[in-house]
């Protein structure tokens, strides 16, 4: 058997083929090549037409299964991980109203702090463990406030992969995880955050009907195949956030245990047991994939805006594209640790959870004209971005989450040693990173309700393991940098 997985970004759509009986990704592609248009009619806005994923999602399937030379009736099962926080709101014929409003959009501040206001920060955290913020439910608020004569046409609300798994199967559906992500799944209840659509004057039926993440979410329809060159019938059966999902592909689903990232954004995802939360918000408490009332598993989860982008900046800017990540990643080593004295707040992505919704910017200390050289500024980035994920790590163990073990992707940030090493020493934990991807996590998951693995540690136990890097002493340098940094963005 076979399993296909998408993993549906704001860049693009990645596809890939797992065989079961191994775990092997036999072909893996991404569509478009180069990255999605992302809109902002407005500064701080952010939003894509929901159905241009769609198309990318029927080219990156055709395209993997063409790759493969497989036959597509001995695919056996599909998952779906998408982009977090986003908005789709779909008619009765599950048209998409409007464009969908993304996850980096920051219009709906205002919208999850009117909301906060109106049930009390204290209930707000025992019953959904966060917020409002800017999530999912707050840029529902806004749609409801800002333009009244579409949300009279509203039917359901929906994130990004359940407008997708619509698209699939007809079928109006929607997850526990993935309406924790959006605020509004009631964890003390157990149940839809019914006093949170209560204060926008909504009722549950602007919810789809629920399922957990690993589950019979319905089978393709016979309009669908045709435009995925799949078999209609075959079932969906997993779908969960990208972080959830990076978590579980990287065999990260029991406390102690932690994923990360490092594209464009950072990402900490640590999963622990029973429900908690950081009362100064910091990161944020979601179901996990393997989340259910009898099993609390929840990812906390830890995001800064500014890390890959900040690194991309000065390749482009600094480096003038002339240098490759690893000629840049030489020359930061050549600086050595402390990046004589030269500091960088990584901050410059819009307004950070992790500061109190604060937007305070990149921001560049100690830079001396006769001593720093690119290479310092590198050699900076790279420490800057470490101490924003220790600070953020930090956080959890402040909530008592334990970290045993960090996994990641052998991608991105992970890539520089002088980044990876630094995180181990300052965290005092052993990173290891993985070969896999998203779309490859999410077929795996796919197929433990066909009957393909018992569960779904065994979906994912046949990840290989590329590389570790064992903690050790940070270096004075780098500490007393660390401390400086910390001073820095407190004051």
């Amino acid at each position: 058997m076979y399993l296909i997985g998408f993993d549906i970004g704001s860049s693009s759509v990645k596809a890939a083929l797992v065989d079961a009986r191994n775990g092997q990704t036999i072909a893996a592609v991404r569509y478009p090549e180069s990255e999605m248009r992302i809109d902002a009619p407005q500064p701080g806005w952010a939003e894509q037409d929901p159905d241009y994923w769609w198309e990318a999602v029927c080219q990156a399937s055709r395209m993997v299964v063409q790759k493969s030379g497989i036959d597509a009736s001995d695919i056996g099962a599909i998952g779906i991980a998408y982009q977090m926080h986003g908005l789709v709101l779909c008619n009765r014929q599950g048209q998409a109203l409007r464009p969908a409003i993304i996850w980096c959009d920051n219009r709906a501040i205002e919208s999850g702090q009117a909301l906060e206001q109106q049930l009390g920060t204290n209930f707000c955290l025992e019953h959904y463990l966060n917020t409002p913020g800017n999530f999912t439910a707050a840029k529902l608020k806004w749609v409801l406030d800002q333009e009244p004569a579409l949300a009279t046409q509203i039917y359901k609300m929906m994130l990004p992969g359940d407008y997708i798994a619509l698209k699939m199967t007809g079928v109006f559906s929607s997850t526990v995880s993935g309406l924790s992500e959006g605020i509004l799944w009631d964890f003390k209840q157990q149940q839809p955050a019914l006093e949170l659509l209560e204060a926008m004057g909504l009722d549950r039926g602007i919810l789809p009907e629920i399922h957990a993440s690993c589950g019979h979410h319905g089978q393709l329809n016979t309009d669908a195949a045709q435009l995925l060159g799949l078999q209609p019938g075959t079932p969906l059966t997993y779908r969960a956030g990208d972080q959830p999902n990076n978590a579980l592909a990287l065999n990260v689903l029991q406390p102690g245990e932690i994923a990360a990232s490092g594209g464009t954004s950072g990402v900490v995802y640590a999963v622990a047991d029973g429900v908690r939360f950081d009362p100064a918000q910091r990161v944020n408490t979601f179901a996990h994939v393997n989340y259910s009332a009898e099993n609390t598993r929840t990812g906390v989860l830890l995001c800064i805006n500014g890390t890959g982008s900040l690194y991309q900046w000065l390749r482009r800017n600094i480096a003038q594209n002339a240098m490759t990540y690893e000629q840049m990643e030489q020359q930061a080593q050549a600086a050595g640790p402390g990046a004589d004295g030269l500091l960088m707040l990584p901050f410059g992505n819009g307004a950070e959870r992790m500061l109190g919704n604060r937007d305070i910017g990149a921001q560049v200390h100690g830079l001396q004209f006769n001593r720093h050289t690119p290479g310092h500024l590198y050699r900076a980035a790279l420490e800057g971005i470490a101490f924003a994920f220790a600070y953020g790590i930090g956080a959890m163990r402040e909530m008592g989450i334990p970290v045993q073990v960090m996994r990641a992707g052998n991608d991105g940030l992970f890539q520089s040693e002088t980044f990876t090493q630094s995180l181990a020493n300052l965290v005092e934990t052993e990173i290891q990173l993985l070969e896999t991807n998203g779309a490859a996590g999410a077929a795996k998951a796919a197929g433990l309700i066909v009957g393909a693995y018992p569960s779904l540690e065994a979906a994912t136990a046949q990840t290989h393991i590329q590389k570790t890097f064992k903690p050790a002493p940070p270096h004075p340098a780098m500490l007393e940098a660390y401390n400086r940094w910390k001073q820095l963005l407190q004051g």
